[in-house]
């Protein structure tokens, strides 16, 4: 029993060793440290977080939706990352990075935490919307597309720091791969965008049944211009 709280604990220390001193985590990663041992405690860790938030913003509709956001959440996040890793990761290399498969995968992996973190501290908040207005689903699904979107900003942010940080070793092509960096991060939002409109539902809307995944019609953009018309009295 000890040994798994320990464990436990362990998994946890990582992403805490992440926040505190990102600076040296990254730099453990240019090094080749430990990176196994990373890769399952930020696994982990952010999963737990982003089920939390799933499961939040699931219980909007009811307790099914709570819990199939519980699980689509993180496999969304955890998805969008293995479709877009390989594009990454190959179009580095073949511009001169040396940089290992894992190291790639870490770097975009602490990203992904961090924005699990982000989530998770914002719960309370998402949490108190959703208690004081529990008839407002327009309002409550645009706050969430909203605390998406400012948590993914900081995501980006350290994935791009990090990926730099990789690429201090390797000076030949170097700002070739800062170019592919920039663009593969407007593929990555895309990719992430449609990902999620094809897991949706995540809230559920109201006085609908459960449905564990909606038919795939319309696009994520129109949906929330029509959120934003309903708010505004638009229709």
């Amino acid at each position: 029993m000890l040994k798994k709280q320990n464990r436990g604990i362990q998994q946890f220390g990582v992403l805490v060793n992440l926040l505190r001193d990102r600076q040296s985590f990254l730099e453990e990663i240019r090094q080749g440290i430990r990176l196994q041992n990373k890769i399952s405690s930020l696994f982990v860790s952010s999963s737990i977080f982003f089920a939390l938030y799933g499961a939040i913003i699931g219980a909007s509709h009811s307790w099914a939706q709570a819990l199939s956001g519980a699980i689509k959440l993180p496999v969304f996040y955890l998805i969008t990352l293995i479709i877009c890793f390989p594009t990454l990761f190959f179009f580095n290399v073949l511009f001169g990075s040396r940089s290992s498969v894992l190291q790639h995968f870490v770097v975009l992996l602490t990203s992904v935490s961090v924005i699990s973190v982000l989530l998770f501290s914002l719960a309370p908040v998402t949490l108190f919307f959703l208690i004081t207005t529990p008839d407002s689903y327009q309002f409550f699904k645009l706050l969430n597309v909203l605390i998406f979107g400012i948590t993914g900003i900081f995501g980006v942010k350290f994935l791009y720091e990090g990926m730099q940080l990789l690429s201090q070793q390797d000076e030949v092509g170097k700002k070739t791969r800062t170019t592919i960096l920039r663009s593969w991060l407007l593929l990555y939002a895309f990719v992430g965008m449609q990902l999620g409109w094809f897991l949706r539902p995540f809230f559920g809307a109201p006085d609908s049944k459960f449905e564990l995944f909606r038919a795939v019609k319309g696009n994520f953009y129109l949906d929330i211009v029509t959120a934003i018309s309903e708010i505004l009295g638009l229709r």
